[in-house]
């Protein structure tokens, strides 16, 4: 077992895309001015806070599977 890690924040959105070219999926959630992106790789989830528009553009460029929960 891995012991429950935590999920790791993300800030930047470079450090988001490049992490995206090796995930599994993207999930988006959307909570009116805010929107987490989250990215789930082999190993670890990773989280970007985010504003809707930086987030619609960021879903542009992300090569891997997205969900919108």
């Amino acid at each position: 077992m891995d012991g429950g890690r935590m999920p790791r924040e993300i800030k930047s959105a470079e450090d988001f895309l490049e992490i995206a070219k090796r995930a599994i999926e993207c999930r988006v959630k959307r909570l009116g001015d805010v929107v987490k992106l989250k990215l789930r790789t082999k190993k670890y989830l990773y989280t970007l806070k985010t504003t809707p528009e930086e987030a619609e553009e960021l879903l542009k460029k992300v090569p891997c599977e997205i969900v919108e929960v």
